[in-house]
């Protein structure tokens, strides 16, 4: 089941530079396919992977085997990476990589509720030791929250009417399962629009696990740590496969990448106003068509890559 669960694998450990004698860090281990591939070019060196999930670890555990000497498995949310990283003693990295969104694996497991192409209970969680899930939000979170969510997390533009939707029908009976949510989604919203653009329930589903598992924030704080933590000339290379996570990540290398407001006409831009990135990647890189035959889920992935200067 772990098969196909990673998306633009060399091109991301192309953009890491990899050094045999390098520290690095998976924030997103998953299926620990790009691990295996930074673990194989590592002599010296030592990867740190996070992952919130036990079934992860469990599988990673055993794929890396070989390496166990070079890879130090960390259960926990990424947000945690400074933290975690000074505890083992890790003050600097030489890379750093995050492969957004959720693993083929938890969709691909119908118990975990992540996917609309199961009947499942509501979950969604990563972490299935935090308390908040999908059942809790879709049956506890007031109108004006969900269609918040819907909107801003799902780019949904039928969030009000779904939201009403789900309303009126919690105030019947709990709302239990991800297929009882699609009927409602679908009822939701008008038949010409169903018939375009993907299944109808796809942004809503998105919208509540980004609010379950907190990711937009999560995310945001955790690169820009992983910035700070980088050494001269380490790299960190991001895969996001939605376009509110590329924003942040687009908007962070941005600002770190520019110098900051300097008096005009300087002849010199003096070194310790050199800005703290440097841009690998104008633009992001996307998958390639062989990628996109071989796995749907890589249409919308894209990596920028960005490296420490100062």
């Amino acid at each position: 089941m772990f098969e196909h669960e990673t998306v633009l694998k060399m091109e991301s450990i192309e953009g890491l530079n990899i050094k045999p004698d390098g520290i690095y860090v998976d924030c997103t281990l998953g299926g620990a396919g790009h691990s295996e591939e930074i673990v194989k070019r590592l002599t010296t060196g030592h990867l740190y992977a996070f992952d919130q999930d036990d079934v992860a670890l469990k599988h990673a555990s055993e794929r890396l085997a070989p390496y166990e000497d070079r890879v130090t498995f960390i259960k926990s949310n990424f947000v945690h990476l400074k933290d975690e990283l000074l505890a083992r003693g890790i003050t600097q990295v030489d890379g750093v990589l995050f492969d957004l969104g959720v693993s083929s694996p938890q969709l691909d497991e119908a118990e975990r509720g992540f996917s609309y192409n199961y009947d499942a209970p509501l979950d969604m969680r990563m972490d299935r030791s935090r308390e908040l899930s999908a059942y809790h939000v879709v049956n506890e979170w007031p109108f004006g929250d969900l269609a918040r969510i819907f909107f801003t997390y799902g780019e949904e533009k039928f969030s009000k009417q779904i939201a009403r939707k789900i309303e009126q029908a919690r105030a019947v009976k709990p709302i239990e399962t991800t297929y009882e949510l699609v009927e409602l989604i679908k009822d939701a919203i008008p038949a010409p629009a169903r018939r375009k653009g993907g299944h109808p329930a796809k942004r809503t589903f998105q919208a509540i696990r980004i609010a379950v598992n907190d990711e937009l924030n999560v995310f945001d704080r955790a690169v820009q740590d992983a910035i700070d933590l980088l050494a001269i000339g380490g790299r960190i290379c991001v895969i996001t496969f939605h376009s509110l996570e590329d924003r942040i990540c687009k908007q962070v290398f941005k600002e770190r990448s520019q110098h900051p407001p300097l008096p005009p006409g300087l002849p010199v831009i003096p070194k310790e106003f050199e800005p703290e990135l440097k841009l690998i990647t104008r633009k992001p890189i996307t998958a390639g068509d062989v990628e996109l035959e071989d796995n749907r889920r890589a249409r919308s992935a894209k990596l920028r890559v960005a490296e420490k200067q100062k």
